[in-house]
């Protein structure tokens, strides 16, 4: 035991099913011989005590095996900076047997169950002669927790939107301004903004591309003509890339752009690297649509695998096994946004 820390139990962590009101105590000392749970007496004379929790509703968790977690009882992705914590997975023989899938007619290569790539561009919606919008992730492809939309601004300004819920927003390209209750904001590519729940936005620019995210999950954005007011509590709403508020996950890194800390609500939006490699098969707890900004690669499930490169969208359902691969010399860099959940570092097998 080192640095106030327990025994490495696991260098994963352990998914649980917990009802509503389950009393459950954590081993903190990681020489439990049930773990994740403490077995009542391992803890003895090591200085530590085990953590009870207690589910507040019926819940999915996973708490930590490593006893490094900064977020007891729950994992935080500490894990992956262990010895044997992270690992890649080269190329195996058996994998030319996953079926290579093809986009379609609309830009989608479907995998397996309701995970797909999606090439943005191939089923573009006028909104103005200078605007145009599609959608990219929405309840009719199979997300239950978020959407997203994909927007093309030539010059000018757009429609006035309005979402059901929290909207956060991508710059891929272009520079230009939100317009958020009157309020304006300027912005630049490689940026994240996000608009709040009962407010009204536009864009507007020359040139821009904007990945627009909206959770809960709505079937499109409305135009509205109205504008609503400015929610003065939260005055900052930009999302800028940080190098030094980098959170390194083994070989690879991410940097949250936004989150509850900035006013949203159990969701967050990063952007991260992943060198030349091949990821272990893993899944989250989390829905995730996920852009690819540089690099090419390849993502694999079960059973499917497809190709990606910058501009694609992947969208991972809840618990949806699959590996992101990196072809690319220099790497593959990606913005994703993540609901229910705060943390693009946690993943379980």
């Amino acid at each position: 035991m080192q640095d106030g820390k327990g025994l490495v139990a696991a260098d994963q962590p352990f998914y649980c099913e917990l009802r509503a009101g389950q009393r459950s105590l954590w081993c903190a000392c990681g020489k439990s011989a049930t773990q994740p749970y403490c077995d009542g007496k391992s803890h003895i004379g090591t200085g530590f005590l085990p953590v009870l929790y207690r589910a507040k509703a019926d819940e999915e968790v996973l708490f930590c095996g490593c006893k490094q977690t900064s977020t007891p009882p729950f994992c935080d992705g500490a894990h992956s900076n262990l010895a044997g914590g992270y690992t890649d997975e080269g190329d195996r023989g058996e994998d030319q047997a996953v079926a290579l899938v093809s986009p379609d007619r609309e830009g989608f290569a479907r995998l397996d169950g309701d995970c797909y790539v999606v090439s943005p561009g191939k089923s573009l919606t006028d909104l103005s002669p200078d605007c145009r919008i599609s959608a990219l992730v929405t309840p009719d492809l199979g997300s239950r927790h978020q959407s997203q939309f994909y927007l093309e601004l030539d010059r000018g300004q757009s429609p006035m939107f309005g979402a059901d819920g929290e909207v956060v927003i991508w710059v891929a390209k272009g520079e230009g301004r939100i317009i958020i209750g009157g309020e304006r904001f300027a912005l630049s590519q490689m940026s994240g903004a996000f608009v709040l729940a009962d407010e009204t936005f536009a864009l507007e620019g020359e040139n821009l591309v904007c990945y627009i995210s909206v959770c809960p999950a709505a079937d499109s954005l409305r135009i509205v003509q109205e504008q609503a007011a400015f929610h003065d509590a939260q005055p900052e709403r930009m999302g800028l890339i940080d190098e030094g508020a980098r959170t390194e996950m083994g070989p690879r890194y991410f940097q949250v752009l936004l989150d509850d800390t900035d006013g949203l609500t159990n969701s967050a939006q990063f952007i991260g690297h992943i060198p030349k490699s091949r990821a272990k098969m893993h899944r989250h707890l989390y829905e995730e649509a996920l852009i690819i900004v540089s690099g090419h690669g390849m993502i694999w499930n079960e059973t499917r695998r497809a190709q990606v490169r910058a501009g694609d969208v992947i969208f991972f359902p809840r618990k949806h096994v699959h590996s992101l691969q990196s072809l690319s010399e220099d790497g593959m860099d990606v913005v994703g946004f993540i609901h229910p959940g705060t943390n693009p570092g946690i993943n379980y097998y």
